[in-house]
């Protein structure tokens, strides 16, 4: 029997893979003429097909073809798209208004959503909280705060970081094509120190924490550093899972410096990893954490939560923006973070994580080609080598996403090299279709 998802104020959606024209069918290839006629030829697609409907764990296309969702937009749809909740929440926002400015005249969703990332962020200190619209325009204001409070500029970032596309975060960002080729000059007084890279670097998180803190020392100086900025597990750097003692040594460092720890949690946030927050599974307290893609159900919404002394010290007004915690994001973030916790979505994410590794894993023992297999929770990621060499095999691992997508499972590519496949699915997504997913993939791989 074909399992089903309700979508509030939508059809029920079959949870099942089906594909009933070529790929891309004939609506999608009229609709990418448009886009290609219409739409900036730099914003591209992973997909060459375009959504109608998703739910659960499919994304159902123009054409009638269902898809089986293992990136859930980047990790932003964990409660599944369309979330009941989220949909109701928002229904009733945007009957009542859309936007005042919370600036201009303020309302209590955002009140209430700062409250709620106080609460549930790691650390039992007093904490404040302010909302944004993106992923990088939060990391670019937990940098503000930072140089605010220490009175320092300098900030360093990691090797495969990605922090986002503007000009500042873009100078944080590690990876060049597509993301910062070409739009230079970017900010200044941004550092990079060695991040720990179990695979390749064969290093301990103590040693390599020495060896990064070493660098920054040597080159930059405590004295003049505001900030370091870590994903706790890369994400577009190719979901590099540092090895255990890093992240507490780096944080150790810092506040033994005066310099703020800043955890950029977009990706990993939200039980994507199997805990609340990644940060919490070394048990690290960052002094700021910016969170977004999962906080809201697919709505654009973003924050940073920090030390209520850190954030406190930057002047009145000096932070902001004319959507940043829009009233319709806001309640649809509340009902989102009440979906985590009522339905355990944290343990939904273990669970996922723990059958990927396991059916890699023992896929690697069988093919070389499998350099690792790594991550947490529904964070997992297969780095792809030339197994003679350990070379990055950036080839393949394209070769099997497109050959997946052409079989009806969404899949994405990752990493510094282009070499790794990652494993984002909705935390809601039925087993029986995450285990036909993987069995899709390593069929392509078998193949390959």
């Amino acid at each position: 029997m074909t399992l089903t998802t309700p979508i509030t104020g939508g059809p029920t959606l079959a949870q099942e893979r089906r594909i009933v024209t070529a790929i891309p069918g004939p609506r999608s290839q009229e609709l990418m003429a448009r886009k290609t006629s219409a739409v900036a030829s730099a914003v591209g697609t992973t997909m060459p097909v375009f959504a109608q409907a998703a739910g659960g764990g499919v994304i159902v296309d123009v054409d009638g073809n269902s898809f089986i969702d293992l990136g859930s937009g980047i990790a932003v749809t964990g409660v599944g798209n369309s979330a009941p909740r989220v949909v109701e929440a928002v229904q009733a926002q945007v009957a009542q208004f859309t936007h005042t400015c919370f600036m201009i005249t303020p309302y209590d969703s955002y009140v209430e959503v700062a409250e709620k990332l106080n609460e549930l962020t790691p650390g039992d200190h007093e904490k404040r909280s302010a909302l944004f619209n993106s992923g990088a325009e939060a990391v670019e204001n937990a940098i503000k705060v930072a140089r605010s409070y220490t009175g320092k500029q300098a900030v360093v970032a990691f090797d495969h970081a990605y922090h986002g596309r503007t000009n500042l975060t873009m100078a944080l960002t590690a990876k060049s094509m597509p993301y910062k080729s070409g739009f230079g000059p970017f900010a200044s007084e941004i550092y990079r120190a060695p991040m720990s890279y179990p695979f390749r670097d064969g290093l301990t998180g103590p040693e390599a924490a020495t060896r990064a803190i070493s660098m920054i020392e040597k080159q930059v100086g405590a004295q003049n550093l505001a900030a370091v900025i870590l994903e706790p597990i890369q994400g577009e750097g190719g979901f590099i899972v540092p090895a255990p003692g890093f992240i507490p040594a780096l944080v150790e460092w810092a506040r033994a410096n005066d310099v703020v720890f800043i955890a950029d949690e977009v990706q990993t946030g939200f039980a994507r990893t199997g805990d609340l927050f990644a940060s919490e599974n070394e048990g690290v307290v960052p002094d700021i954490i910016v969170t977004a893609k999962g906080i809201a159900g697919g709505l654009p919404l973003s924050a940073i939560t920090g030390r209520a002394d850190i954030m406190d010290a930057t002047h009145t007004g000096g932070l902001g923006g004319t959507y940043g915690g829009n009233p319709i994001a806001c309640v649809a973030a509340l009902a989102a973070i009440e979906t985590y916790l009522d339905e355990d979505l944290a343990l939904a994410a273990r669970s996922i994580g723990e059958t990927i590794r396991a059916r890699f894993t023992d896929a690697q023992r069988r093919d070389r080609r499998i350099g690792d297999v790594r991550g947490r929770g529904a964070m997992m990621a297969i780095e792809f080598v030339d197994p003679n060499t350990n070379e990055p095999d950036a080839a393949l691992t394209s070769a099997i996403a497109k050959a997946a997508a052409a079989q009806g499972v969404i899949v994405l590519t990752c990493g510094t090299y282009g070499n790794v496949i990652r494993f984002l699915p909705p935390l809601s997504i039925p087993d029986a279709l995450l285990t036909e997913g993987i069995d899709v993939v390593l069929s392509v791989l078998e193949n390959s």
